[in-house]
């Protein structure tokens, strides 16, 4: 067992002493820091600890990779500084002192979505298999025309995929509730409410409002429209904040002998009477305008700029966290249009970094210690995680995170002007495929391939050239060939 008394005392001294650390976590491979004061860290001598494989900063966390072992560095670390590790959680909620307010709204935005990516994920694996049954043509038809085990496996996988996207409000108003602190069960009953078989299914509503068949609640002297919010992303945040906000308020002034009746009960039947006469038409608004705008850029004449500056910008913005408001985006583009031509930018950003991050391990092949970072750090990227590549090399030495940036942009441009379009998001990355609508295929692999090659290529180039990183910070460790 390796022993990490000294790299935990050099640690403590280079990051500021016992006195600069708020807060201190670990997860799987990183020890987390909120900091009283970020600056006082000094990242080269960390980075020059024996145990340290790098360092970022990222929510307001200054965390350091170790590694696998790092249970047992957070043990010794925290017996030498003296400070008790909280949760994550609560390393999170401390954080946010080091946040300023866009970053702090793109956090609880993060912490929304975080808890839905499994069934997300689960969803777009669903989908885009039942994508390949419908829509793989032989010559006497698809796979589910001619197979009757194959179109009961395809109508049978439905029932999954509609209880994950079609009753998405459900997921997002249960997790508003668990973000905030709430009681999560009346999140699930406000979600319910909200796409309940009593009401008009949001796919219908275009159709029954031309006919003027739309059903109501006639009360006497007003109506309210039966309207469903089936795979509607905002109206289900709205009426979740609403609920949440109410039921803490509402505690603050019922006293706690008959809170566990009137809470519920005040804060419920308001919420759903709140979110069916003015958040949720106001949020089906919202959300139109935000996908009828990113729409148009999509199949405008201009629509190759638009996936250029998208394709290149994704990775910066996953730096400031506003890369977390396109899950919403693209969710509402999968509702409106059937589709989103997002998410295959994304995943061609994922295997950019990835390929600028293969071109690093190629390039310093023999460089043990950045090995431990980097390759689990490309391997991730290729399944659709990028933090690691991105904060642990790419960032680190600056032209391979421009590479990838040159890659994913003109990756992004082919993809847009070519009109690839996934059915669903969550899978990432290589297997990011799965998720393409499967005539747009061929081109989303060619895109695929421009998103290998030319980050690749172009860090080598750079990193030989010492453009955009001077010749002293780039990496030149002596390569160990074998066989040699």
């Amino acid at each position: 067992m390796a022993d990490f008394k000294k790299d935990a005392a050099d640690l403590l001294e280079h990051i500021g002493g016992p006195e600069n650390i708020s807060a201190v976590s670990h997860c799987a491979t990183r020890m987390r820091f909120v900091l009283n004061d970020p600056s006082a860290a000094d990242v080269k001598k960390i980075e020059d600890i024996p145990a340290v494989k790098g360092t970022f900063t990222q929510a307001g966390q200054f965390q350091v990779i170790v590694g696998n072992e790092v249970p047992m560095f957070y043990n010794e670390f925290t017996k030498q500084s003296g400070k008790e590790g909280v949760s994550k959680d609560e390393a999170k909620a401390a954080a946010k002192q080091n946040q300023n307010p866009v970053q702090r709204a793109m956090s609880v935005l993060a912490e929304i979505f975080t808890p839905l990516i499994p069934a997300i994920v689960v969803g777009g694996l669903i989908l885009g298999f039942r994508n390949v049954l419908e829509g793989i043509e032989f010559a006497n038809g698809t796979i589910v025309s001619n197979s009757q085990f194959w179109s009961g496996v395809n109508h049978f996988l439905w029932l999954i995929g509609e209880a994950i996207f079609h009753f998405l409000p459900v997921g997002i108003t249960w997790s508003v509730t668990k973000k905030m602190g709430t009681t999560q069960i009346l999140g699930i009953v406000l979600g319910l409410t909200l796409v309940s078989p009593q009401l008009l299914n949001a796919y219908g509503v275009a159709g029954a409002a031309a006919s003027g068949e739309i059903p109501f609640w006639d009360f006497g002297f007003f109506q309210i429209d039966m309207i469903g919010y089936q795979a509607q992303v905002i109206p289900a945040m709205l009426a979740g904040f609403t609920l949440a906000y109410l039921e803490i308020w509402l505690r603050k002034w019922i006293p706690q002998a008959i809170s566990m009746i009137f809470v519920p009960f005040f804060a419920l039947i308001p919420t759903v009477i709140i979110a069916h006469t003015v958040l949720g038409p106001i949020g089906w608004q919202i959300g139109n305008w935000i996908s009828n705008v990113v729409y148009s850029g999509i199949t405008s004449s201009f629509n190759w700029l638009f996936g250029l500056v998208f394709g290149a910008l994704y990775s910066p913005l996953v730096i400031t966290g506003l890369h977390h408001m396109s899950n919403a985006i693209d969710l509402q583009l999968q509702s409106d249009f059937g589709g989103t031509q997002l998410w295959p930018m994304i995943a061609l950003s994922n295997i950019a970094q990835g390929s600028a991050v293969l071109a690093i391990i190629w390039m310093h092949r023999g460089n043990k210690k950045e090995e431990q970072v980097s390759i689990p750090a490309m391997i991730s990227c290729y399944l659709g995680v990028t933090e690691p590549a991105m904060f642990g090399i790419n960032i680190k030495y600056i032209y391979p995170f421009v590479a990838a940036m040159i890659g994913s942009g003109l990756a992004g441009f082919v993809s847009v002007l070519t009109g690839v379009t996934a059915t669903s998001i969550g899978v990432g990355g290589i297997p990011g495929f799965l998720s393409i609508e499967f005539e747009h295929w061929p081109m989303f692999f060619v895109a695929m391939g421009i998103a290998i090659a030319v980050p690749f290529l172009l860090t080598i180039l750079f990193e030989k050239k010492g453009i955009f990183a001077p010749k002293g910070e780039i990496d030149d460790t002596p390569v160990i060939e074998s066989g040699r």
